[in-house]
């Protein structure tokens, strides 16, 4: 279930985004502090191009899905998620929860948000999600490379496209 962030949910929040398996996969990987953190809360949370919600699998709340430069108008937005690896690992739980958090965020901007195109970035050296996203209908559109923490990282830009729109003929 997907659910609209609150107050109350930012300390477990960066206490996710701080886990170093999700710091490593993410374009800003250094561990954010407090303050940092509840300045991006406040520019966030009345923002109406940008939107938190919650995972929560079995009722726990387990991981962020972030909508961000959601443009209604053109039917898109950006997305990235993250997940409580810790507690979703101390219960086995980590890899069904990674399949149904995605599956769950694109059916949202699809259904809920109305969205038509869906686009993101990973980083090159995280296959799995790569191939995930593959198997979710998202398309590699284009390669970058940016320096991220003093490294060089590639970075690929994805996309999925919601056609369930588009006449039959």
């Amino acid at each position: 279930m997907l659910r609209p962030a609150t107050d109350d949910d930012l300390v477990p929040m960066r206490s996710w985004r701080n886990h170093p398996q999700v710091r490593e996969v993410s374009l800003t990987q250094h561990e954010i502090g407090e303050q940092e953190h509840r300045s991006w809360w406040e520019r966030t949370r009345d923002d109406p191009t940008r939107l938190v919600l919650v995972y929560e699998r079995h009722g726990i709340p387990s991981g962020v899905v972030t909508f961000f430069d959601i443009d209604h108008a053109a039917r898109s937005a950006w997305w990235g998620y993250y997940l409580d690896n810790a507690g979703l690992g101390e219960r086995g739980e980590l890899l069904p929860a990674w399949m149904e958090i995605q599956r769950q965020a694109v059916r949202h901007a699809f259904g809920d948000l109305g969205l038509r195109v869906l686009e993101g970035e990973v980083l090159e050296q995280n296959e799995a999600v790569r191939r995930f996203n593959r198997r979710n209908g998202f398309e590699e559109v284009s390669r970058d490379v940016r320096e991220i923490d003093g490294r060089e990282v590639a970075v690929w830009h994805v996309r999925a496209v919601d056609d369930s729109e588009r006449p039959t003929t």
